[in-house]
């Protein structure tokens, strides 16, 4: 694969297993063969998408409390972060919630090429069955993302955890958001403006 070598160089430091560097390689595979057909992300090029989608992905990763079960990814899309969590936290059950049928029949087959533990909820989060709660949920690059927070919140379990994906510019407007106790807000590396705010539900 021309942009393997161009992966281990970027994320190979990043102190990844084989397996997962392996299900990272493959996952970028299918990504770029995809994206040719069904525009999963406007990044084309695999170094960016390994750069700006895996990195910042496999850093959200590594800020998982541990004890965390099950995760919900909101809105997964093409699969960031929910896949390279599946990856390197294989201990965790993702659920990829994704509401375009195209993009969910894309995680479907990356789920199963891959051999993650992971399934996919090919719908909106809001119809699932009132008692699906998650340890943790993720949003990352969510339309109307304060509506989304608030919908993420109720599938949280008492006190579970909560990522997101934002900027400095965004970052108050989440703070104003009711039923989350933020905790952290850590820059992404290598991202500009980029930071994960986490925290649990009240």
């Amino acid at each position: 694969m021309k942009q393997s070598g161009e992966y281990r160089h970027s994320v190979g430091a990043a102190g990844l297993e084989p397996r997962a560097l392996e299900q990272c390689e493959a996952y970028l595979a299918l990504l770029v063969k995809w994206n040719a057909r069904i525009n999963l992300t406007s990044v084309r090029k695999p170094e960016e998408m390994v750069r700006r989608h895996f990195a910042e992905s496999i850093f959200a990763a590594r800020q998982i409390p541990k004890g965390v079960k099950t995760l919900l990814d909101f809105g997964s899309g093409a699969g960031f972060p929910g896949i390279p969590i599946a990856i390197c936290r294989p201990e965790i059950g993702v659920t990829l919630a994704e509401s375009q049928g195209k993009k969910a029949a894309f995680l479907r087959e990356a789920a199963r090429t891959l051999g993650l533990k992971a399934e996919v909820w090919a719908g909106r989060v809001q119809e699932m069955a009132p008692e699906r709660v998650f340890d943790a949920v993720t949003l990352r690059a969510v339309d109307k993302m304060a509506a989304a927070c608030k919908a993420a919140v109720e599938r949280l379990v008492d006190h579970g955890w909560i990522a997101v994906f934002a900027t400095r510019k965004t970052e108050e407007r989440l703070e104003k958001l009711g039923g989350i106790r933020w905790e952290m807000a850590v820059a992404i590396p290598g991202s500009d403006q980029g930071i994960l705010k986490t925290g649990h539900r009240q």
